[in-house]
């Protein structure tokens, strides 16, 4: 598990999530889509790695947990579904990722993966609070620009140093 895995679990753990809608955009291992059907979400968990949906699925079962899983690139595939809350740890390293795996971590050399979010994310923000948790070594300023080039800001929530790393937990607005 990562620092920004666990900072974020802490702090989805701190959220009533008792009925609400809840999506995890880019679920990965889906730990944090677990922790919010412990709390008594309606979770749907999506990302593009097929075999990191089916291992969540057995997560799910053997642990009795209710967690509705996508495949989906983005919001591709969730079109007409709302959400009361949305969380997403993104992929933010400048690279083109050569495969599924690396897409977990590389955003595309040209910030493609920010700029396909935040293209469809303001139709979500009508009904959701969307938290993203981002570290240091990425590009804020260029993930703030191609947000804000889409009507959406950044508010500050969260802001934790473990070891070497800090990271930013935002709350994305429109503005």
């Amino acid at each position: 598990m990562t620092f920004s895995t666990k900072i974020l679990l802490d702090f989805v753990d701190t959220i009533d999530l008792k009925d609400k809608k809840f999506l995890e955009l880019g679920c990965g291992s889906g730990i944090i889509s677990l922790l919010a059907s412990k709390k008594e979400a309606k979770v749907t968990a999506s990302d593009i790695n097929q075999t990191a949906l089916d291992f969540l699925e057995k997560n799910t079962t053997q642990n009795q947990l209710d967690v509705q899983t996508v495949f989906s690139d983005l919001f591709q595939n969730l079109n007409g579904q709302t959400f009361d809350c949305i969380v997403i740890n993104p992929p933010y390293y400048p690279r083109e990722p050569k495969n599924v795996k690396e897409q977990a971590w590389f955003c595309g050399e040209d910030f493609e993966y920010f700029e396909k979010l935040f293209a469809q994310l303001p139709h979500f923000l009508k009904s959701a609070q969307c938290f993203m948790i981002l570290s240091q070594d990425c590009d804020l300023k260029k993930i703030k620009a191609i947000a804000l080039k889409n009507t959406m800001t950044f508010e500050l929530v969260v802001e934790k140093r473990e070891m070497v790393e800090t990271n930013y937990i935002f709350r994305i607005v429109s503005s």
